[in-house]
């Protein structure tokens, strides 16, 4: 199972366990310290032993590449922070729909709108709801109704 925390935080678990290595800790009580199994600690000891700390780094991670370049992703970006009614929708909020059809007709990808949500992602972007307002509110009614009337009508401590 792999271990949680993102790929520099285990980097530096790895390292902070090397360091207490060479300070004359036993693997055992460096395992329990970082919360790893003892066989986790050796390993690093073994590895850094026979090919040098730098083996311990943070490797990227393997996988298909995007199909957006980076000039790409930016110019996305800069689409979704300027609404989705200034990319021509007739609504301003954004879906994962809405991205993958922007997307095509813009580059000629296709994305499915499933994995949209993980390009969001990896742009900076999360899932958020819009917050509901009713078209008829009046905020400046809203806001002297708080200051004048409800403090008449709320509930008084008994003296």
């Amino acid at each position: 199972m792999r271990p949680s925390g993102s790929p520099k935080e285990l980097e530096q678990r790895r390292f902070r366990g090397l360091a207490m290595l060479e300070r004359g800790l036993a693997p055992v009580e460096v395992a329990q310290r970082l919360g790893v199994d003892r066989r986790s600690v050796r390993r690093w000891k073994s590895i850094s032993r026979r090919r040098g700390p730098k083996a311990l780094q943070a490797q990227p991670a393997s996988g298909r590449p995007s199909r957006l370049n980076h000039r790409s992703q930016r110019t996305l970006k800069q689409t979704l922070l300027r609404g989705a009614e200034a990319a021509g929708f007739p609504t301003g909020l954004w879906t994962c729909p809405r991205v993958a059809q922007w997307i095509e007709a813009r580059f000629g990808i296709h994305y499915h709108r499933d994995h949209v949500c993980r390009l969001l992602h990896a742009l900076g972007f999360s899932p958020q709801k819009p917050a509901r307002r009713a078209v008829e509110r009046d905020e400046t009614a809203i806001a002297d109704w708080i200051q004048q009337q409800w403090p008449a009508i709320k509930k008084k401590r008994p003296a």
